[in-house]
């Protein structure tokens, strides 16, 4: 019985992200045509990787405030393939990167008093949820729009085995290749 409540979880967590994504998806197919006026501007701002790749980064890490997808429409927008999976891999690598970093800094600063207050506003209220479904949560917030670095931050404050730990955010590797795919194709099909 245990068992499905874990799947059913994930599931619902699931079609959650994927409507978050259906909803990135329509707002950019609705808003395309105006956003070909501003062509050459995001055009600029996709050029500035330190930029971009440094916003990315430090979203990943404090929480995941901006989603991906945002980048990765950036990126669709120029229409060369090669360019767009090179920066989707960066992405990926980046994002699977700030988790780590999110795991360590929940493990090594959980005691600490600035962390008790971040501890205390974000994560706690996720913690039963982390006993009762561990791993699952850690896929949960790799694969959907809940925060991957504050689920994390989690794990790593309560010592959730790194091994088992790096293993389950390898589904943070397969949701940036199912979106970003997504976000390359889905244009197109309009």
């Amino acid at each position: 019985m245990e068992q499905e409540t874990k799947s059913s979880f994930l599931i619902k967590n699931l079609i959650r992200g994927l409507l978050w994504f259906a909803v990135i998806i329509t707002a950019y197919l609705l808003v395309q045509s105006e956003l070909e006026l501003y062509e050459e501007q995001i055009n600029k701002v996709g050029d500035n990787m330190p930029l971009l790749l440094s916003i990315f980064t430090v979203s990943e890490i404090v929480f995941g405030i901006l989603p991906p997808e945002i980048f990765m429409l950036i990126w669709q927008t120029k229409g060369v393939l090669s360019e767009y999976v090179i920066n989707l891999s960066i992405l990926t690598v980046i994002s699977y990167g700030a988790g780590v970093i999110g795991y360590f800094i929940g493990y090594y600063f959980s005691k600490t008093p600035s962390f008790k207050k971040i501890y205390d506003r974000y994560l706690k209220p996720q913690e039963a949820n982390f006993k009762k479904y561990g791993g699952f949560l850690v896929i949960v917030g790799a694969v959907t729009p809940v925060p991957y670095s504050a689920t994390c931050m989690l794990a790593g404050s309560i010592k959730y085995p790194f091994k088992l730990f790096l293993f389950i955010c390898i589904t943070r590797i397969i949701r940036f290749s199912v979106y970003g795919w997504m976000v390359w194709s889905f244009p197109n099909w309009f």
